[in-house]
């Protein structure tokens, strides 16, 4: 499965859902407000801008975004929402697409990190952020927190969600630290809707390392955006790392 092919159109005109799951204020008001706070009074650029969920917003804020995105169906669905002048997007990949000017912030939300399949293509993509930024700037990455510990002995599939009309699943090749969700939707009737989409799990000392490697030092991790404490026990982080000022 090519990145291009679940970035489909379909997928463009399924995926925002106003005022419900990712969409819900509850859910996307922590992340605006953190990253406004980072962005202070400079420009922000996000890696994997989609369809505008965090950008939209934050640009309503009135931080300037610029996003990059590879699904051009993605962001014909941003522009229903802004245009060219207000939220500008390049298209291309996350690890190697330059967007022009320097930044004060780059962002890369809601695991999408974990869409580049390589531990090389996710070092790049550290390296591409570090080349966007200003002296003191800032990289902030939301990602999961793999769940092996849930993975039962011999096995390699976990359902880590149900609900009504809803079961995700994951199978895992933990030698190549991949693993595939599956999305599992249905009603009433006999039949269900099935969207999958692969991924390379990183554990956040690994994530530290790739960091080191591009020139960052870690600012700061935390369980969520609203700045609990990163535990063992926590699903997921939120992490901040920065460029040392020059000087």
């Amino acid at each position: 499965m090519r990145r291009d092919e679940i970035w489909d159109a379909e997928t463009a005109r399924r995926y925002d859902t106003p005022g419900t799951g990712m969409f819900a204020p509850e859910v996307l008001e922590p992340v605006v407000e953190r990253l406004a706070e980072l962005a202070g009074d400079g420009r922000a650029l996000e890696f994997a801008i989609g369809t505008g969920r965090v950008a939209v917003p934050l640009a309503g804020r009135g931080v300037p975004v610029t996003g990059i995105e590879l699904s051009q169906p993605m962001v014909d669905q941003l522009r229903t929402k802004a245009n060219e002048a207000t939220i500008p997007v390049i298209i291309g990949d996350m690890a190697t697409a330059t967007a022009p000017g320097e930044y004060a912030l780059v962002y890369l939300v809601y695991n999408t990190i974990s869409n580049l399949l390589t531990q090389a293509e996710q070092i790049e993509c550290f390296r591409n952020a570090a080349r966007h930024l200003t002296s003191g700037g800032r990289f902030v990455i939301e990602l999961w927190v793999p769940e092996l510990r849930k993975l039962p002995p011999g096995q390699q599939a976990m359902v880590w969600h149900c609900e009504p009309g809803y079961i995700g699943l994951d199978t895992y090749d933990v030698l190549r630290q991949h693993v595939v969700s599956h999305h599992f939707s249905f009603d009433e009737s006999r039949q269900a809707r099935l969207s999958r989409s692969p991924h390379r799990y990183i554990w956040p000392a690994e994530l530290d390392l790739m960091a080191q490697l591009a020139g960052f030092e870690l600012e700061g991790r935390h369980a969520d955006w609203a700045g609990a404490a990163f535990t063992a026990e926590s699903r997921s982080h939120v992490s901040v790392y920065r460029i040392p000022p020059s000087g």
